[in-house]
């Protein structure tokens, strides 16, 4: 079997301020044959989504200079084949979550969250 013949390896954009979380997913999804961008603000998450086109995006709710909100938001401009998005979250409040679904997020986690349940949410969003 050439390498032509070899499904595309799906790309994931994790975009998390805190190292130890995007490397926890980061080595979990390498594991599941995910390829894997890391972005370390919501800024730095934009760019890498509009020029990298991953399949699917992680983001993290709260991040210095833009929030997952914002990414979402922007993620979410004009797109007509728009990129699943999980958003991961340690704050507990209802309202964030209503706002989140009412942008578009296709799946909303909890911190903190075993590493089978994002799996499973991110095989079940890129399940083709």
């Amino acid at each position: 079997m050439n390498k032509s013949d070899e499904p595309e390896q799906k790309h994931v954009l994790i975009v998390d301020d805190d190292p130890e979380i995007t490397e926890s997913i980061r080595f979990a999804l390498k594991s599941a044959g995910f390829r894997v961008s890391i972005a370390r603000d919501g800024n730095q998450g934009v760019a890498i989504a509009e020029t990298k086109e991953p399949h699917l995006v992680i983001l993290d709710m709260m991040m210095p200079r833009r929030s997952g909100f914002l990414v979402l938001e922007r993620l979410r401009q004009n797109d007509q084949d728009p990129v699943p998005v999980i958003m991961i979250t340690g704050n507990e409040g209802n309202r964030h979550q209503e706002y989140a679904e009412m942008l578009g997020v296709n799946d909303y986690i909890h911190k903190p969250f075993t590493m089978d349940r994002l799996l499973d949410s991110v095989n079940n969003l890129l399940e083709t």
